[in-house]
């Protein structure tokens, strides 16, 4: 069974950067199509970031020209890269594969 891992999470001040990975454990798959998902307490899913299978990118409004999405193939693991945070970044993030079951994600929280 194939599961998606998050990592790279965990406490920074407003303004740093914070650098999330996301790799696939079991049986071999290839993160081809990817996104990632970040849900704040008391708040809905929100989708932030978006990595086609070609490498066309797409990014919430709310994150555009701070964060950035991509994928080493070599390591089969797709990264979130976190710049200029906020408190209002702060949430649990997720990576998604349409095929595959939601990951345990990971915290995110920025300190003011």
């Amino acid at each position: 069974q194939v599961q998606l891992v998050e990592s790279g999470g965990g406490l920074v001040q407003a303004g740093g950067s914070l650098r999330l990975s996301c790799a696939a454990s079991g049986t071999a798959f290839t993160l081809n199509a990817m996104a990632w998902y970040r849900q704040a307490p008391g708040k809905q899913r929100e989708l932030i970031a978006t990595l086609t299978g070609g490498g066309n990118t797409n990014y919430a409004d709310s994150v555009k020209g701070r964060f950035l999405i991509s994928r080493d193939n070599a390591k089969n693991t797709v990264y979130l890269e976190m710049n200029s945070l906020k408190p209002e970044d702060t949430a649990v993030y997720y990576c998604k594969h349409p095929w595959l079951n939601w990951g345990q994600g990971t915290q995110v929280t920025v300190s003011s």
